[in-house]
Formats: structure tokens, sequence, C-alpha cells
């Protein structure tokens, strides 16, 4: 059964390529001590800010059978990105 609450998430962004509209992100996240790969972009500046986060398909097979709502967790992913909430190797700035 899904549920809304998720456990705990930490995002790290792992590369960052792009100019001030959008960016190429990769990274992975952690939760429930599992780490997983993810891509995004993220925009600026159009629209007010956004990122699009994409995950393979056998990862969102794991979080389903882990008991994780794989869509919930996205959005949360989105949000960290978004609000900065997220590790940035030494060097490379938040999107903006």
């Amino acid at each position: 059964m899904m549920r809304d609450d998720l456990p705990p998430v930490k995002v790290f962004v792992k590369n960052a390529r792009g100019s001030e509209i959008a960016s190429k992100l990769s990274g992975y996240f952690v939760v429930k001590g599992q780490e997983f790969r993810f891509t995004a972009i993220a925009f600026g500046r159009i629209g007010g800010h956004n990122a699009s986060v994409k995950v393979a398909k056998t990862t969102i097979d794991k979080l389903t059978k882990m008991g994780i709502d794989p869509e919930q967790l996205q959005l949360t992913i989105q949000r960290k990105l978004i609000e900065g909430d997220i590790t940035l190797p030494e060097g490379i700035k938040p999107p903006s």
C-alpha cells in the first residue's frame, strides 16, 4: 500500500552544466539507506523556477517494492532541487 508520507530523502547533485536559463543535472538520492541515480533539467526565468526529474524504470519498480510512491518521491526531489535543499560537490553552483 502506498503512503503519502515519504521517508527522509537526501539529494546529491554530482554534475551540473548549462546556462542561466536551463541546466542539465545528474546525481543521486538516498532513501531508506539506498542510493538511486537521477537526471534532471532545471529551468529558470521563463515561468519561474522548475525542474524535470527522471529516474530509470528499474528504480521506479524498486521504489514501489519498497512501499514508496515514485511519483511523490520525484515531486519531492523536484522541490528539493528548486529550493536548493541539495548537496553539491565543491565548485558547483546550485541551479538558479
